[in-house]
């Protein structure tokens, strides 16, 4: 695991649980859908404030329900 830590980004399980489609959701928050599957499957190296914003709105989820912090283990 990385040294400082990492970010999941959880979209998978929230567009299971909106019932939403890739497609729909990449319609609706205005996406490519290599860019939606990067966020979904967790490759995406730098994360774009509005898109996640727009993510956000259309899935009507908190960032904090979206990005979830994994703290590095511990080495000791």
């Amino acid at each position: 695991m990385e040294r400082f830590g990492r970010i999941n980004i959880r979209l998978n399980e929230l567009l299971a649980e909106s019932g939403l489609s890739k497609n729909k959701l990449c319609q609706r928050a205005e996406m490519q859908r290599t860019q939606l599957n990067r966020y979904c499957d967790n490759t995406v190296t730098r994360l774009d404030t509005d898109v996640l914003a727009r993510l956000c709105t259309v899935l009507h989820c908190d960032i904090s329900e979206l990005l979830e912090f994994v703290p590095p283990e511990d080495d000791d």
